[in-house]
């Protein structure tokens, strides 16, 4: 078929969809060239939650999530919530030995005696805002383990995230990180249905939404580059060295544009020597140029 022959309105489709096309692969190679920075293994998921537009790189590979998989365990509270099984202001009794000593939680510094009724949404908002890792195995003790949260997840038809231990025995044991894994693509997912609001009521929507832009934690990876307060709905992971090797340095997230418009944007890095600011770095860096991509079109 010869292009002159096409009604002017299929050509000026056609040359639409070739220069999508061709910023798409741009951005494709520019991403491609930051993770090379990280020296280890990247995976990358972009979704443009208003415009239908959809890249990965190593999209379909498992990545340890660490702290990103509390992300999923809260949207499997709240629709617990949603069901009726628990209030969100409903009080929970935390005991002194569930505040363990010897890992990340502001809410052992909070109530450091234990012993305490705590409720329900401050244990959501502590766990994920603040990343507290005993609020988060509180949460599983709650619904039943790690392998109710993972049934959670393919009963709304999320496959390739795998949930599988607690926080604590994570402490205990390196290699547990890996079998709490995802995909750039599956977690990309899970963050479309978080946007659509098809999964949850609009209420638990929009207390997850609030909590995960009060993020404190990792503000140099997916906001790192962006405008001084813009707005990144996220939930980051990270586990640390061992023998100069991170497993996991992870963000993920809803960026909002300064026109309203969003995009979700996952980035995993893992198995790399780099130094934690180079990783973040990384992530900082594919930030940036999806937001620069995304409201070029505006």
């Amino acid at each position: 078929m010869k292009l002159r022959h096409l009604p002017i309105f299929l050509l000026l489709t056609l040359v639409v969809i070739q220069n999508a096309s061709a910023q798409t692969e741009k951005l494709r190679k520019k991403i491609g060239q930051i993770m090379l920075k990280a020296k280890g293994k990247v995976g990358v998921a972009i979704v443009g939650l208003d415009f239908g537009d959809t890249l990965s790189i190593n999209g379909n590979q498992s990545f340890p999530m660490q702290s990103v998989y509390k992300f999923p365990l809260s949207m499997a509270v709240l629709s617990l919530v949603d069901k009726g099984k628990f209030k969100i202001d409903q009080p929970i009794h935390v005991a002194r030995r569930e505040l363990l000593p010897n890992t990340w939680s502001p809410l052992r510094d909070k109530y450091p005696r234990g012993n305490v009724d705590i409720t329900l949404q401050e244990i959501l908002f502590q766990t994920v805002s603040y990343s507290d890792n005993n609020g988060c195995d509180i949460l599983f003790r709650l619904i039943g383990g790690p392998k109710k949260a993972d049934a959670y997840l393919r009963s709304i038809g999320v496959k390739k995230i795998a949930i599988a231990n607690t926080e604590k025995e994570m402490q205990k044991n390196w290699n547990l990180q890996f079998a709490n894994s995802s995909t750039p693509n599956a977690m990309v997912h899970l963050l479309e249905i978080l946007y659509y609001r098809n999964k949850l009521s609009k209420s638990s929507n929009d207390f997850l939404t609030s909590w995960m832009e009060k993020t404190t934690t990792g503000p140099k990876r997916l906001k790192g580059l962006l405008p001084e307060g813009a707005v990144v709905a996220h939930k980051t992971g990270s586990s640390g060295q061992k023998n100069g090797i991170t497993a996991a340095t992870n963000d993920v997230g809803i960026i909002t544009l300064p026109n309203g418009k969003h995009f979700a944007v996952v980035v995993f890095v893992s198995n790399t020597k780099e130094s934690e600011e180079v990783q973040e770095s990384v992530i900082a860096q594919i930030s940036k140029a999806c937001w620069d991509y995304f409201e070029g079109m505006d």
